[in-house]
């Protein structure tokens, strides 16, 4: 009989250790769960919400390539492309600060507002962007060519604004769609494969 509080003291305490146990494992189960719904909600969320996430990544990539582009564009028809030394002078000044301005966009694209959906082959990718860059080329060229040969607006502020401001957000429209539906679409960038064992994602290519 003495030893009766002893056992009934043990039985409450590994009931009570019992307890605590399954109550700690009942709440990372809910937490796993939680967390998973977390990530799915993040992958699967509201698209425009998404789409401006990545318009605004997509911006600043943007801009930092616009004072890339016009920096060279007006240091160079200032200096060794100028319409007084070379009467085509502004025309190869927008080529050069145009491609100069192409490898720093694709590198804040890849790395950035497409880092999701960037290609497992940067070579094939890289083509991709700049022929849809040079598309975009093409639309800025034809504003600077427009205004200073054919309207004969012939100002450095006329250069400027049909090349840089009226061209460039042209050409912007044109690349992001090209961009989001064809060198960064999701089907043809690769699929995230995750294994049971925990193991980091990695990019299996859909050969697209």
């Amino acid at each position: 009989m003495l030893c009766v509080p002893s056992v009934v003291h043990t039985v409450r305490r590994e009931r009570a250790v019992y307890n605590r146990c399954s109550g700690r494992a009942l709440r990372d189960r809910w937490s796993a769960v939680w967390c998973t719904t977390s990530d799915n909600s993040t992958d699967h969320g509201d698209p425009v919400r998404r789409l401006v996430a990545q318009l605004a990544r997509f911006g600043v990539v943007g801009a930092v390539g616009f004072v890339v582009d016009t920096g060279i564009f007006n240091l160079l028809r200032a200096t060794v492309l100028s319409p007084d030394e070379l009467h085509s002078g502004p025309f190869w000044a927008k080529v050069v600060s145009t491609v100069v301005a192409i490898f720093v966009n694709w590198m804040g694209n890849r790395y950035w507002t497409f880092r999701d959906q960037r290609r497992t082959v940067a070579a094939r990718e890289g083509l991709e962007f700049v022929i849809v860059s040079l598309g975009g080329m093409v639309i800025s060229l034809g504003c600077l060519g427009i205004s200073h040969y054919v309207l004969g607006l012939t100002s450095a502020l006329a250069d400027n604004v049909s090349g840089n401001v009226i061209g460039l957000v042209l050409g912007t429209v044109f690349r992001f769609w090209l961009y989001k539906v064809w060198v960064y679409h999701p089907e043809r960038g690769g699929r995230r494969v995750t294994a049971d064992t925990g193991t980091e994602p990695t990019t299996v290519p859909t050969g697209r």
